[in-house]
């Protein structure tokens, strides 16, 4: 069983949404707050921060080795990068509070062993290892020793690497741990989340699986919940224009609000496997074809196919009976527009 601040976490309960602020916080602590309450008040389960510094994460180089070349921070340096999208921290406590006051969970990704020991001293619930962090065994060994559960993205980490980090998990001491299906590009297309391979993480690592969804839409995290995904991250932020690093491929409010009741409509219409009618088909049963006369007959007739048809409604016998009816004899006269029953025939 995975349990978040009483919260069970299951294929059998509707999908965890975790709500990943990252560094849209844009450098004020007042916009944090708000992205606190905008994902509570869209029914995020959770608010995620990253518990980092440029110094924790990075060093301080301007060799090449330490340049971003492509994608969205085309020419940023990391060191650099890091120091705009850096959540300071002591910023956290009041976050923490604030979480608390609203009534929302809210835990965080540490990238050190600081930040580890910063968390817990904030009575952090849980613990989340970004997709870059997969590789990192020590830093995971060290997050198990809390005895917290642990939630473990797996983006460019082949079957290998994933195996390593949830044995290194496991020889912390971590009781629960769930991994999450993730491509870590950003964003990233829809076609290489290859959401099959959420079923598959299930079997080869019999491990509670979801997915980092890093898409610019809902598509691909309402899909996920089809292959079996039962914890949903998503950046978001206030407005995707806003500027900030990760902006541009979060969630605004409305959309979060959306993913939530989406994911869950998913989750309630997977069920289990039913041959059986449903409540909201009783009414309908009559609407189903029968047999009907389609002509005053009288007693003695021998059926014939101009004397019967297959119509909606369903009060007369099954038309599986059609061929049945036919070239038998009429036990008494019928009615055009009345339904077959077995008494009208002879044996």
């Amino acid at each position: 069983m995975f349990i978040i601040n009483g919260r069970e976490i299951s294929t059998e309960q509707p999908p965890y949404i975790i709500a990943e602020m990252s560094a849209n916080h844009n450098g004020s602590i007042e916009r944090a707050k708000q992205i606190i309450l905008a994902a509570k008040q869209a029914g995020a389960d959770a608010v995620k921060l990253q518990s980092y510094t440029a110094d924790t994460i990075t060093l301080n180089a301007n060799s090449e080795d330490f340049m971003i070349r492509g994608g969205l921070w085309d020419g940023r340096n990391l060191y650099e990068l890091y120091q705009q999208a850096q959540m300071p921290w002591h910023w956290h406590k009041p976050l923490f509070e604030y979480a608390h006051q609203i009534g929302i969970t809210i835990f965080s990704s540490p990238f050190d062993t600081t930040a580890v020991d910063l968390l817990e001293q904030l009575n952090a619930p849980a613990y989340k290892v970004a997709s870059f962090e997969a590789v990192d065994l020590p830093l995971i060994r060290y997050i198990a020793q809390t005895g917290k559960p642990m939630i473990i993205s797996t983006g460019m980490a082949n079957a290998e690497e994933i195996a390593e980090a949830i044995a290194a998990a496991r020889e912390g001491g971590c009781k629960q741990l769930a991994i999450l299906h993730c491509v870590s590009g950003y964003p990233a297309p829809a076609a290489d989340y290859n959401l099959r391979t959420i079923a598959d993480m299930q079997q080869q690592f019999n491990i509670l699986t979801g997915l980092s969804d890093h898409t610019i839409d809902n598509v691909t995290a309402i899909t996920s919940i089809a292959m079996g995904a039962s914890i949903i991250e998503k950046h978001v932020t206030l407005d995707r224009n806003g500027g900030g690093a990760d902006d541009s491929f979060s969630l605004e409010p409305k959309d979060l609000q959306a993913l939530c009741r989406d994911v869950k409509t998913a989750w309630q219409a997977l069920g289990q496997v039913s041959y059986a009618r449903q409540s909201s088909e009783q009414g309908h049963v009559k609407f189903r074809r029968s047999l009907y006369f389609v002509a005053d007959l009288a007693a003695g007739t021998t059926i014939t196919e101009e004397h019967i048809r297959s119509v909606r409604p369903g009060f007369g016998l099954a038309p599986k009976y059609y061929h049945q009816l036919i070239g038998r004899r009429l036990k008494a006269a019928v009615q055009q527009n009345k339904p077959t029953n077995w008494d009208c025939f002879e044996s």
